[in-house]
């Protein structure tokens, strides 16, 4: 409690006197803003520093966290000890890929999101709205229906990345108008070509055998139970470029959030900032959907949470959304394949389970403050 400075003389007599009023020193907005962030970047660390060696030893053959530990040790060379033979191979060739891409996957649909709400200004948008995920799961499923195995491996998954970026390019060029893109024709383009694939899904669905249509539908569900390092290794390249890009574009989103005329004024050059910026989604989201199928409401809820925690600005949204799109997903895989062991739930389902519900009561949240909609 700090007492404001003396009061001036109002006269001498002690009944017109203005009494000291007592007052409580707050600290500024920007400050605890800042130590907010803070918080939260060490709360997302530390969460991933116990998430991950648990993970790693839990399963239908349980490992203790101290040999997840040990074996790390030794096998970068800081001591520790070697495990026995099928606990090394469990860890090695089937957990630490799998959190490895778990945590790869997540960053880049959180990024991506953080980054679709900044361009379009609405905390609703999410990858999928232009039609990344759609046109990434037709090239996917093409090439299961059809059986192309010229990339061994990677087929499916090179299908997977080069239809995603390809359908995002024709939306973004369908959209143009005059030199310009604007924001409501992208979003209705991209809800007419996302309807276009799921025709195009049907039909594979329809031309494929009785084998084809079984990995088709596990495929859609989103999983990490087909996790290698060969995987890993193939969205690492994008998912790190993409991730290194957007923070860079965080100061642009913060003016573009003032509206494009503000933002024009100020120096942003709003129409290669959402090319730019596209393609960055288009990169991150088509690179996860590539190697783990749909995995449906991690771009929409990740920025948002953080957004209600820590406010809409841009330089810790959007690494913040890697951040914790990391955690999530990787504590989401956790459950998916414990809940019901000795059965996996499939990733995309359990994200859909937890995220449709939050979906809702955010559109509820939004209507309710805008007073309504016409």
């Amino acid at each position: 409690m700090t007492v404001l400075d003396k009061p001036a003389d109002t006269g001498g007599s002690a009944e017109n006197a203005v009494p000291a009023v007592p007052a409580v020193l707050t600290p500024p907005a920007g400050r605890t803003r800042h130590g907010t962030v803070r918080l939260l970047t060490a709360g997302l660390i530390l969460a991933l520093l116990v998430l991950v060696p648990v993970t790693g030893g839990l399963g239908a053959y349980p490992v203790p966290v101290g040999d997840v530990l040990s074996s790390v040790q030794y096998r970068t060379g800081l001591g520790g000890h070697e495990l026995d033979r099928v606990a090394e191979s469990v860890l090695w060739n089937v957990r630490f890929p799998r959190i490895v891409l778990a945590l790869l996957v997540g960053a880049s649909l959180g990024c991506a999101g953080a980054l679709m709400q900044g361009v379009f200004g609405n905390p609703l948008a999410e990858p999928g709205v232009i039609g990344i995920s759609s046109g990434a799961a037709v090239g996917a499923v093409a090439s299961i229906a059809f059986g192309l195995d010229f990339l061994g491996n990677w087929t499916v998954s090179a299908f997977a990345f080069a239809a995603g970026l390809g359908t995002v390019l024709l939306v973004y060029v369908m959209s143009r108008s005059g030199g310009r893109t604007e924001v409501v024709t992208l979003i209705l383009t991209g809800i007419a070509v996302n309807a276009f694939a799921g025709a195009l899904i049907g039909l594979c669905l329809f031309f494929a055998d009785t084998a084809a249509i079984q990995q088709i539908t596990f495929w859609q569900l989103g999983s990490l139970s087909q996790a290698t390092w060969p995987k890993v290794l193939a969205v690492l390249p994008c998912a790190a470029l993409g991730l290194a890009l957007a923070p860079l574009y965080s100061r642009r989103l913060d003016l573009l959030a003032l509206g494009e005329r503000p933002a024009r004024h100020l120096g942003v050059d709003v129409e290669r900032l959402r090319i730019v910026l596209i393609l960055v989604v288009a990169l991150l989201t088509a690179a996860a959907v590539s190697v783990s199928g749909i995995i449906s409401f991690v771009g929409l809820v990740v920025p948002h949470l953080l957004r209600m925690a820590a406010g809409p600005g841009h330089r810790f949204l959007v690494p913040g959304s890697a951040l914790l799109g990391a955690v999530v997903l990787l504590a989401a895989d956790l459950a998916a394949r414990t809940v019901a062991v000795p059965a996996e739930l499939p990733l995309g389902v359990l994200t859909a389970l937890l995220g449709s519900p939050f979906f809702f009561w955010l559109l509820r949240r939004t209507r309710r403050r805008q007073g309504g909609w016409a």
